[in-house]
């Protein structure tokens, strides 16, 4: 068995896992641990939890020691120069004629690296401007690319919904989401709507998609035919996922149309339809959600910003 708590290393960040060892260390410590990275300076989240060993999955770094009062001072100096290299590196972006957007600049709390993260389109040549870097600030520079989803992560701000940002106040790492997963939940495929701070689709289409996909199981696609207790058949022409609700379209004596909806417990597949979306946007529209939905893809491929 071993002890351990989370830490966390920036507010909108993820939470890693660490032992203890024999320091008594408590929910909002501040902590000193051993990273990939070297030295940093971290916050404990949780409380001490006891893990089995078949539960760890590689060796867990321990925490250096409790965050002291000359570590805390030096911290701070980390954070004000951090500041004076944002600045700085702007300015050598610009110098360099490079297309690429300075989102951060971070310090490892032993100063033995200092690291620059940005968004750009494709590869970018940074060579020079690293070799700058160096002569200036005298130490380990290094450039991470990061998706456009980190960027929003590190600057915050407000969803849609009026709350802070799912990505800024508890999600630590993002789960790929797709255009399928607004079509089967119904949504408007209109990129206003379904698109977040970032430019991309909203991680909140993710949280219920565990439901739709079980529900849809057990319910009949749009196009099926079906046989109703009280009206004979019919055809699904929309459906309630959630609530397990057929919309079917019913002809009467007189060959009229008309519509009723159903339980999906209370009807009877006799032929099941193809699995169609609606789509109320144009197809122009589409293509640039698709072209998100690539970009995200890119963007996964790019960053790295893993600190143990």
């Amino acid at each position: 068995m071993a002890k351990v708590v989370g830490v966390k290393f920036r507010k909108p960040g993820k939470i890693y896992f660490f032992s203890i060892g024999n320091l008594d260390v408590r929910s909002g410590d501040n902590v000193i641990v051993e990273t990939n990275l070297g030295q940093e300076y971290g916050t404990v989240t949780t409380s001490v939890r006891n893990l089995s060993d078949n539960k760890i999955e590689r060796k867990l770094k321990k925490i250096i020691r409790i965050a002291n009062k000359d570590d805390r001072k030096h911290q701070e100096e980390n954070l004000k120069n951090e500041k004076r290299a944002y600045d700085i590196c702007l300015k050598k972006i610009k110098e360099h004629k490079l297309k690429m957007n300075l989102v951060e600049v971070r310090y490892v709390f032993d100063n033995s690296k200092l690291l620059f993260y940005f968004t750009a389109d494709g590869r970018i040549d940074f060579r020079e401007l690293v070799k700058d870097l160096a002569g200036i600030f005298r130490t380990r520079i290094e450039l991470r690319q990061i998706g456009v989803r980190d960027e929003i992560k590190r600057m915050g701000g407000n969803g849609i919904c009026g709350r802070e940002l799912c990505c800024c106040s508890f999600l630590s790492n993002f789960d790929t989401v797709s255009i399928k997963m607004a079509k089967e939940q119904n949504l408007s495929l209109n990129a206003a709507k379904i698109t977040g701070n970032c430019g991309r689709l909203m991680c909140c289409l993710r949280y219920e998609q565990n439901v739709y996909e079980d529900k849809m199981k057990k319910l009949p696609n749009i196009g099926a035919i079906v046989s109703t207790q009280d009206c004979g058949e019919g055809v699904v022409e929309g459906i309630e996922v959630l609530n397990e609700i057929l919309k079917v379209k019913l002809k009467d004596e007189d060959d009229n149309f008309y519509y009723k909806k159903y339980n999906a417990s209370e009807v009877k597949v006799i032929k099941e339809g193809k699995q169609e979306y609606k789509t109320d946007v144009s197809e122009e529209e589409l293509k640039e959600l698709e072209e998100m939905e690539k970009m995200d893809e890119l963007d996964k491929k790019n960053t790295n910003d893993e600190e143990i």
